[in-house]
């Protein structure tokens, strides 16, 4: 074959095809259509059309992709032909994956390509629906939505939309972000004799029974504000004018020392959170959390050195980098090979200058969380007790040392060896996969639920605290402790 004739058979009826389309298509030469489902195609028949379709590849293909490869190679690999016609509907090179297709590979084969439109679905679309596209428009097809590619401030059409299942695709995917009677239209046929627009409310749209390959649908600009929450750039941009001139106040003087706490103290309540087991107070702290980052982001644009997108650059790339098992062709069959893989990468990227093993361990870190961290650093590296027996045999020895020094009255010493205590204690939770910090963490919180609950006792009886024995108290905290707090 030396030449190839792409043709778009339009969006409706015979009246709206192209003259030389036409001309072309009753010229004689062999035809092969993607699909004889067009009305057009039902017309030309009535004259004596001859055409092949490839509506049988559909039905042996479970994919599309699937479908669209096997049309391609079975076109380009035809023999006896000088030329051929392949039609599609609409225009070509709008929403064709199989003409994409052809035109890369064509050029591979030496076949000679000519794209001859037809007019694309997209304009009998505008007009049936009275809408201007430079307001923003988005073109989606059903069969491979991503939810976060949604543009919920623009007109958005959905191609594809050919039976229920497409419909219901569509459907499950905008209800992730729209309330299920939000307003939607079922478009079909449009510019042809038999062109229907349908309002339904987008929980109905699978529940139509008249869809076809002529079938889109259009979802309009969302205009309700409180209806965008869920998008990062309306979050992006609350936070901006939080931090705008006629921002809040407190948000307007903090600065990245000014926040540090807070990162801090939100950090530990999302931990308390999945000690808990509660999702949506999980929620709520991790939103927390994201404030924290996206205030620190704004304030770096606000000054002039950086934005979230630079952060999320910097992010992207380095997971990317960092995972070549994922995203290139290096091979971890376990979490252990990810780590040792991730640690080459981060060392080839600091340089060959020697850097200690502890200093990767941050100095703002909480003291015990540090602890935990530098030891872990050692261990990696073979300075380690071969099991937790040393551990315990050097928690004994330190808990010694710290006897004699308070009982010499060597104040200071004692301080260290104390401190010495607690590394050691460390270590030990280090063997048993415990989190110190978290541990303590739970301690803390339980003392504080036991220790509510003693005020709430001494409150209902109308004494004050100083009237309690300790050991009164103490009944308190073991009826606390009885009770599950």
């Amino acid at each position: 074959m030396k030449k190839m004739y792409i043709v778009g058979l339009g969006a409706g009826d015979l009246d709206q095809l192209p003259l030389g389309v036409y001309k072309l298509l009753k010229s004689g030469k062999p035809v092969f259509l993607r699909t004889k489902e067009h009305p057009v195609v039902s017309e030309l028949e009535k004259e004596g059309f001859q055409y092949q379709s490839f509506d049988s590849v559909y039905e042996k293909n479970e994919q599309f992709e699937a479908v669209y490869e096997e049309i391609c190679e079975t076109l380009l690999s035809m023999e006896g032909y000088e030329e051929l016609i392949y039609g599609v509907p609409g225009h070509p090179l709008v929403a064709e994956r199989t003409v994409q297709l052809l035109l890369s590979r064509g050029k591979q084969t030496g076949i000679a390509m000519e794209v001859i439109g037809g007019q694309s679905f997209l304009d009998d679309i505008f007009a049936a629906l009275q809408l201007d596209p430079i307001e923003g428009f988005q073109l989606l097809d059903a069969t491979d939505l991503k939810l976060e590619e949604l543009q919920l401030r623009q007109h958005m059409l959905i191609g594809q939309v050919y039976d229920s299942f497409m419909a219901s695709n569509v459907k499950l995917t905008f209800m992730e972000r729209l309330p299920y009677d939000y307003n939607v239209y079922i478009v079909t046929a449009a510019g042809s004799k038999e062109e229907s627009i349908r309002k339904v409310p987008l929980v109905e749209l699978d529940r139509e029974t008249e869809l076809s390959n002529l079938t889109s649908v259009y979802i309009p600009p969302v205009t309700d504000e409180a209806m965008l929450y869920k998008d990062f750039s309306k979050l992006r941009g609350i936070i901006a004018e939080l931090r705008g001139p006629n921002g809040c106040p407190w948000d307007l003087k903090q600065t990245h020392e000014s926040l540090k706490k807070y990162l801090i103290e939100e950090a530990y309540e999302v931990i308390e959170a999945i000690q808990e087991k509660d999702i949506d107070h999980l929620i709520e702290e991790l939103g927390d959390v994201l404030l924290q980052v996206l205030l620190h982001a704004q304030i770096g644009e606000d000054d002039g050195y950086f934005s979230i997108d630079d952060v999320i650059e910097g992010l992207a790339a380095k997971m990317v980098r960092r995972h070549p098992h994922v995203f290139g062709d290096k091979i971890a069959e376990t979490a252990e090979d990810v780590v040792k893989n991730w640690q080459e990468i981060k060392q080839e990227e600091k340089g060959e200058q020697l850097q200690s093993i502890l200093g990767e361990v941050g100095t703002s870190l909480p003291t015990l969380l540090r602890s935990f961290e530098l030891q872990r650093k050692a261990a990696k590296v073979g300075f380690d007790w071969p099991d937790v027996s040393g551990a315990w045999e050097k928690l004994k020895e330190e808990i010694g040392e710290f006897e004699e020094e308070i009982n010499q009255g060597r104040d200071e010493q004692a301080i260290k060896e104390f401190g010495d205590i607690l590394f050691a204690f460390v270590n030990i939770a280090r063997f048993y996969d415990i989190n110190p910090d978290e541990a303590l963490f739970m301690t803390n919180q339980k003392f504080i639920r036991r220790f509510q609950y003693i005020e709430k006792k001494v409150s209902e009886s109308n004494r004050p605290f100083t009237d309690y024995q300790l050991e009164e108290l103490d009944r308190f905290w073991e009826e606390a402790k009885k009770a599950g707090l």
